[in-house]
Parts: C-alpha cells; sequence; structure tokens
C-alpha cells in the first residue's frame, strides 16, 4: 500500500536491546508501513544484524547503565521521518487489520492524535484474560508527544486521545513475552528498582505492605476474571501482588537506611 500524501504516512520505531528472539518475525508484521526504526542500546546479539537485512533503519542510543527502554523512547521517536508514530515493542506483532485501521484513521479529519490500542498478553503458553486489554497509548501524532524517560511511562499527549474498540480481538497488539517465573524474578527486581523514586513521595507504612499487595491481588484474580484462566491465572496474580510488595518493601528499606 503506497501512501504518497506526507501526512498520511506512519513510521515504525521499534527499541531493541538483545532482541534477536522474535525481531524479525516482529520486522516482518510491519514491513507494509511507511518506515521502520530500529533504536536499539548496543545490543551484543543479532539484533543489529537482523534489522539491517530486512531493510530497517538503524539508529543507537548508548544504554549506559540503562536496563529499561524509557530513556531511548523519545530519541527514537526524534529520529522517525514522518508525523504519525506507531511504538511497537521487540516482542510484539501488528496485525494486518491492525494496520488497516491506523490507516483508516489518520485518513479521517479532525482523526484523535493518539489511540490506545489494546494488548494480548500471554502466560504459559495461554492468553490472560485479566491482562486484557491492557490499553497502551503507542500510536500519536510525532508533533503533540513526548515521552518521559521514567519506567512504565505513558507518553504525553498535548491532543485529543481515543480508543480502539476491545471487542474485535484482531486490532489487538499480539505480545509475545510468555516470560517464564525465573524471567519474572529478573523483572520484578528490576523494575522495581526503578519504580522507587517515583513513589518516593507516597510515604508507604507498613500497612501498605498487606494492604497493597491484598487488593492487586483481588484486582487480577477476582475482577478482572483471572480466575478464568486456571493456575496460570493465579500465579500471575500472586505474581502482581508481589511486585507490589516488592516496592513498597524497598521504600521502607530506603528509608530506613536514611534514618
Amino acid at each position: 500500500m503506497s501512501h504518497t500524501n506526507l501526512e498520511k504516512k506512519i513510521s515504525v520505531v521499534i527499541n531493541t536491546y538483545n532482541a534477536e528472539k522474535h525481531l524479525a518475525q516482529v520486522v516482518d508484521s510491519v514491513k507494509h508501513f511507511d518506515e521502520i526504526i530500529v533504536c536499539d542500546m548496543e545490543s551484543t546479539d543479532d539484533t543489529i544484524t537482523i534489522a539491517k537485512s530486512m531493510g530497517c533503519r538503524v539508529i543507537t542510543f548508548p544504554k549506559g547503565n540503562y536496563n529499561i527502554v524509557e530513556p531511548a523512547r523519545q530519541f527514537a521517536i526524534d529520529h522517525a521521518t514522518h508525523p504519525w508514530i506507531l511504538v511497537v515493542d521487540a516482542d510484539e506483532l501488528i496485525s494486518e487489520q491492525l494496520r488497516a485501521y491506523l490507516y483508516r484513521h489518520i485518513a479521517t479529519p479532525n482523526c484523535a492524535d493518539g489511540l490506545y490500542i489494546p494488548r494480548k498478553n500471554y502466560f504459559m503458553g495461554q492468553f490472560l484474560h485479566a491482562h486484557y486489554p491492557d490499553y497502551i497509548l503507542r500510536f500519536f501524532r510525532k508533533e503533540v508527544a513526548h515521552w518521559p524517560a521514567v519506567i512504565h511511562a505513558v507518553p504525553q499527549i498535548n491532543g485529543t486521545i481515543s480508543y480502539i474498540p476491545k471487542r474485535n480481538h484482531a486490532l489487538a497488539i499480539e505480545h509475545l513475552a510468555n516470560d517464564s517465573i525465573a524471567t519474572l524474578f529478573k523483572k520484578t527486581d528490576t523494575y522495581s528498582d526503578y519504580e522507587v523514586p517515583r513513589r518516593r513521595h507516597k510515604n508507604y507504612g507498613a500497612g501498605s505492605l498487606l494492604t497493597r499487595p491484598a487488593f492487586r491481588f483481588f484486582k487480577s484474580y477476582i475482577l478482572k476474571g483471572g480466575f478464568r484462566d486456571g493456575a496460570p491465572g493465579f500465579i500471575h496474580a500472586v505474581w502482581d501482588a508481589f511486585y507490589q510488595f516488592a516496592v513498597v518493601a524497598k521504600l521502607i528499606e530506603e528509608r530506613k537506611n536514611k534514618s
């Protein structure tokens, strides 16, 4: 599909670090967009080789001591050529139906400047009801967007925002991560470290070690339907709770060490 009108063109931005496992599949899923930029944080595997062999434009963001992707997000967006940006992680697939939806969207007069897209997540090889629609703001007009360099940040859009309907699963981003228990342990430790500076102002007390994990488990397992997913749903709900426990515990530890 050719998009000759500059205003109707979309740049895909993929941030990577040692992402060889899924990258070819990811790039193949976005090959019909107008531009693909791979912003790499100095990978040591075959990530860059794969990206270049598939025609991507590769730029490098110095990894330094970063263990999260957010500091490289805005850098990658700034290098995009076209007015519309689709941010895709290196373990996410874009369906043909979603691609067509996005081009229809930008062809509509006075369309929203940003779109929340549903995402399908998997654990132990099965779809997680409790983590759907998992809306993520990944499509937006470049000129009105800014992505803060903090963990789990949502891009700031100076304009209107809409949501893609969750009822049509074909329009959802397919998340291939399917993390193992070992990987979840590592992510919990890394991500909770980065959460501490964001939540210092919360001043959680010891009671939060119980209440925050308990509520998160209830939300994930009961309110969002994790009970429908059998043992994987229960395990993931416990993990959601443990993440909250880890963040609160690290905040309390930090305060104790300073006192």
